[in-house]
């Protein structure tokens, strides 16, 4: 199956393009959309948070809500992202010197410019997968695993991680790199990917998996930020849970089992969220706010001058 094709468009021109991987499944798991090679090995970056974190819950993180959804997050550094990882710090009796993440600025350019006007710089807290670290040190304390290493693929809580990555994506994994937060970053399949994500808002009620998808879903500001398109996807459509990774790669589920997967194969993120929404209307999952976000603007000389779209079929 031939890849889809994101074209940019600047003054009528075709710019650029962007090839996509994306693979689509009903409510019955059948594949209804797939493009391109979704069996090979892929790199889902933050999207396998949720599945970190549901290794985390079954080991005993007893987070719930907002901050359970935090845990899952790639958060943009708003003031309440912030104050939620030192919560889940503060719970586990440790503080920001406790972090292992890179130093970073805030993804939210307001939150960035804060910073910055209060002379302040990067920091542990601020850089966007410091939620999920809080919450891995928040599990190392209860199970009184060694803080220090906590982000080596031999420690206690990372085996944890691949195990429950093997078992929700129905893979071996094939490969273990260095994520950019310095977490093992696991490879497999985007069609594994499916199968992990499908599980969550399918899952009874109380089971693990279905925690972290109903934080997720009532909380999804946590997850990203209040103006990032994961949240404006599953506030746009209730049921709806929706995890972005680095390097253009995009995991949904929805409550009945419709789940989908995309890889921009360049890495070029401009084209994820176009072919999200495509992917998602493929699904039969659809809003009006959904418009907004299935192409983007182009601009030249603060004039909109071109878009970013899936092409045409």
């Amino acid at each position: 199956m031939s890849e889809m094709v994101v074209e940019v468009v600047r003054s009528g021109f075709v710019e650029s393009v962007h090839r996509a991987r994306v693979h689509v499944v009903d409510a019955e798991g059948r594949p209804i959309l797939v493009h391109g090679d979704t069996g090979s090995l892929a790199s889902p970056r933050s999207s396998l948070k949720p599945v970190q974190a549901l290794a985390m819950v079954r080991a005993g993180l007893g987070l719930e809500d907002e901050l359970l959804a935090l845990a899952c997050a790639s958060h943009s550094g708003e003031p309440f992202h912030l104050d939620g990882v030192r919560k889940i710090l503060a719970g586990a009796g440790l503080d920001e010197s406790a972090l292992r993440c890179p130093e970073d600025l805030p993804l939210d350019t307001a939150a960035a410019h804060q910073v910055i006007r209060e002379q302040g710089g990067p920091a542990r807290i601020y850089m966007n997968c410091s939620g999920k670290h809080a919450a891995m040190l928040a599990t190392c304390v209860v199970n009184g695993w060694p803080l220090d290493d906590y982000r080596h693929p031999g420690h206690p809580l990372q085996r944890a991680i691949r195990a429950t990555v093997e078992e929700t994506t129905g893979e071996r994994v094939a490969a273990t790199g260095v994520d950019g937060c310095g977490a093992p970053l696991f490879f497999v399949s985007m069609a594994g990917v499916v199968r992990a994500f499908r599980r969550f808002p399918t899952a009874e009620p109380g089971t693990p998996e279905r925690r972290v998808a109903d934080a997720m879903r009532a909380f999804p500001d946590w997850t990203s930020g209040t103006t990032r398109p994961e949240a404006l996807l599953m506030r746009a459509i209730p049921g709806l849970m929706v995890k972005a990774g680095a390097e253009a790669f995009d995991a949904f589920a929805y409550s009945d089992g419709r789940t989908g997967v995309v890889k921009i194969v360049d890495g070029g993120d401009r084209a994820r969220v176009p072919v999200t929404v495509a992917a998602l209307r493929a699904a039969g999952l659809d809003a009006p706010e959904l418009s907004g976000l299935a192409t983007r603007v182009l601009f030249g000389g603060g004039e909109p001058v071109g878009e970013i779209r899936v092409r045409p079929a």
